[in-house]
């Protein structure tokens, strides 16, 4: 499939235009006009990119990429190393971010609803960008926090009631911390990010609205791997998922 029309489809699919973002969307480093093999992951650290050499991938899609506002802009140390990885093996680097949250079907907000049986009807935050709804599984905080620990294959940082009961339920993922207080203002019992800050800790237990830190990068996997199945379905290319593990 040539690059070009990969990212025809992936723009029209994801939308990138539609969003104020802290990064570049799409094809942040050239490579190889053609894509055959497609290596995705959350994170463009070194590990993916070695690896991402080694499987003899010609295309890496990721969630979070390169070139942030406010990041040093020199090409020197770690910035160098990888940059200098993606250019000797001629590999092409395709990232989105807010895009890839908010879509309604392949985004991680969609995507990490399904695996927790959370059923949205609406959304709120900066750009819409977080979801709520209610549960289909969970009926108290406990319930919900032992649903997160076996689908997420890791226990969730509480701070709250376990036994309130759950009827509305709001979900952002990665560093969504900050989301709280609207979510409070929404009368919502109970709010699902990734991150956790120190403020975020009294905003929960003052509010009564409880708050679970489920870990950026676990509750971010699942984007990019329903974006890497649907272009294998669609197009036949050659797509696979590497977790490089992260606790944060």
């Amino acid at each position: 499939m040539k690059r070009e029309d990969l990212m025809e489809y992936l723009d029209g699919l994801l939308e990138p235009a539609k969003f104020r973002d802290y990064c570049p969307n799409g094809l942040q480093v050239e490579g190889r006009p053609v894509v055959s093999k497609l290596v995705a992951g959350v994170t463009a650290s070194q590990a993916l990119l070695d690896t991402a050499s080694a499987k003899g991938a010609d295309t890496i899609l990721v969630h979070h990429g390169y070139f942030w506002k406010g990041e040093d802009s020199r090409i020197v140390g770690i910035r160098r190393r990888r940059l200098g990885t993606l250019i000797q093996h001629d590999l092409n680097l395709i990232a989105y971010h807010l895009p890839l949250d908010a879509h309604p079907d392949l985004g991680n907000n969609a995507q990490l609803a399904k695996r927790l049986g959370l059923l949205a009807d609406g959304r709120f935050g900066d750009q819409d960008i977080a979801w709520q709804g209610r549960s289909n599984e969970a009926t108290t905080i406990d319930e919900l926090a032992r649903l997160i620990e076996r689908q997420l294959g890791r226990a969730p940082l509480v701070i709250g009631q376990g036994t309130r009961p759950l009827r509305r339920i709001g979900w952002c993922s990665g560093g969504a911390q900050s989301y709280l207080e609207q979510a409070i203002a929404l009368g919502l019992d109970a709010f699902i990010s990734g991150e956790i800050s120190e403020q975020t800790v009294h905003l929960a237990r003052e509010s009564g609205v409880a708050y679970l830190a489920c870990g950026h990068h676990a509750t971010e996997r699942y984007g990019v791997q329903a974006v890497a199945e649907h272009l294998s379905e669609r197009f036949g290319l050659d797509c696979e998922f590497v977790d490089i593990d992260n606790p944060i």
